[in-house]
């Protein structure tokens, strides 16, 4: 009795044990890390309103953007500044690794954060506006532009005191920029985190504010889930590479030359298009100075005037010139930063074998031209074939995959069926042909002939004798 009690006691204790709540490891709370390294582009934009949809969608603590840029786009940083201000999570801007940076629109994105941190020796500043190639701005367009990234700026910085404001509108002014301990200290950034284990660390406490209200960090022991780079928006930030628009802008235009000169096919013709339009994306995204488009134009016209006006390569070296001047001056014009510039070694390098390539294709050109020409039944002489049937004196004769009516040559031996034959007249459609030996037994012959030849006709013994 006593057994039973005892077991019904201890069946009873575990169902109430298994009904009570337990603290399961998917509550710990969730916290979604984004990584986005490389210029502020409509890629990197799309990256982030992907992360930030999906932390509103799970319920996520907070959002922290791993940010290491030397800036980019004013219009797609101002969406990427709205897109933070408006989510319902709170968004954390991180500076990182030791030596990054967030310049120029970077800065801008930084404080537009609900809260943010540098890692030691980062820098943040630089935020002076240039013009869509890299040049510096007339005196008006500047001053509007200047003044509205201030305004942007103070509205962003106004809870962080007169300090950061007035750091923040010298970053603009006059492009200071300034390392993670001097930021920290006029309140500019919110803390200094060595790793991100430091940072969840601070952070966790901290009240922020959001459109909703105030909101206190609870992100103790979280559970981090990252978010990687999705494929097109890598492919994205690979096509804003300087030198892959160079690339594809000088595979496609050579692709389309080549389908032009020598139409009837569309492979060429295809990838050129495609090429074309990928370097499209790059070089709306790019400071492109449009001088060095119009030097890349010359230079493929270069090419193809002496393909069909040979020069013996003279437009061609001139052309490759012409490329090499374009690809400098389209992305290293004075002014551009360096992150915008296009290998010299590979401008020069691609221009080169480019060249070549042409020159190659015009010597094809220049060998078609000189040969003579040879159409309709001009084309079969000198054809060789093989006897269907015995020729004494007519027959029939395997040309290639057609068969042909043929006729003895005047003069030679009946030819016997399988021997070969040559084609040396075209009598309407009769081929007249004589026979032809194939070129082991011709070889044979002539060296057996060249035996008998020394066989009559030894060579005369020397004589030594004075």
């Amino acid at each position: 009795m006593k057994t039973k009690l005892l077991l019904i006691t201890l069946l009873l204790a575990s169902l109430l044990a298994a009904c009570l709540p337990t603290a399961a490891p998917d509550e710990a709370p969730l916290v979604v890390l984004l990584t986005a390294d490389g210029p502020i582009t409509p890629a990197m934009r799309e990256y982030l309103v992907r992360g930030i949809r999906q932390a509103e969608l799970s319920n996520a603590e907070a959002l922290i953007l791993q940010l290491n840029t030397p800036g980019g786009s004013v219009t797609t940083m101002n969406k990427m500044v709205q897109d933070i201000r408006g989510s319902t999570v709170p968004v954390i801007v991180y500076v990182s690794p030791r030596g990054g940076w967030a310049a120029s629109a970077g800065a801008v994105i930084t404080v537009a954060a609900h809260a943010s941190a540098m890692a030691p020796e980062t820098t943040i500043g630089a935020a002076s506006p240039v013009g869509g190639s890299g040049e510096d701005l007339d005196t008006t367009m500047q001053a509007k532009e200047k003044e509205a990234l201030r305004a942007t700026m103070r509205s962003l910085t106004e809870r962080r005191g007169t300090q950061a404001m007035a750091l923040a509108e010298d970053m603009i002014e006059n492009a200071k920029a300034v390392y993670a301990d001097e930021a920290l200290e006029v309140g500019l950034v919110d803390f200094i985190a060595k790793d991100l284990d430091d940072l969840l660390a601070q952070l966790n406490g901290l009240t922020v504010q959001l459109d909703r209200g105030q909101v206190t960090l609870d992100i103790q022991n979280p559970r981090i889930e990252t978010t990687d780079i999705a494929f097109i928006e890598q492919l994205l930030l690979v096509l804003t590479d300087p030198n892959i628009v160079f690339l594809l802008l000088t595979i496609g235009v050579q692709a389309i030359l080549i389908e032009i000169s020598s139409p009837g096919g569309w492979v060429a013709g295809f990838i050129g298009v495609c090429c074309l339009a990928l370097a499209s994306y790059g070089l709306g995204v790019l400071p492109v100075n449009w001088f060095g488009i119009l030097f890349l134009l010359i230079a493929f016209v270069l090419f193809i005037l002496d393909i069909k006006a040979p020069t013996h390569g003279a437009l061609t070296a001139a052309g490759v010139g012409s490329l090499i001047v374009g690809g400098l001056v389209l992305f290293n014009s004075p002014g551009i930063p360096s992150l915008w510039q296009v290998s010299v070694p590979l401008v020069v390098g691609v221009s080169i074998a480019t060249g070549l390539m042409f020159l190659v294709i015009l010597m094809i050109a220049l060998r078609a031209q000189r040969a003579p020409a040879r159409m309709g039944q001009e084309s079969l002489l000198g054809k060789r074939g093989v006897a269907r049937e015995a020729i004494d004196p007519h027959g029939s004769v395997q040309l290639g995959g057609e068969l042909w009516t043929a006729e003895l040559l005047e003069g030679e031996a009946p030819i016997p069926a399988g021997a070969h034959v040559e084609v040396v007249k075209v009598d309407g459609l009769r081929l007249v042909v004589k026979k032809r030996m194939p070129r082991s037994s011709t070889v044979l012959r002539t060296y057996s002939l060249s035996i008998l030849g020394a066989i009559d006709h030894p060579p005369c013994p020397k004589n030594d004798s004075p």
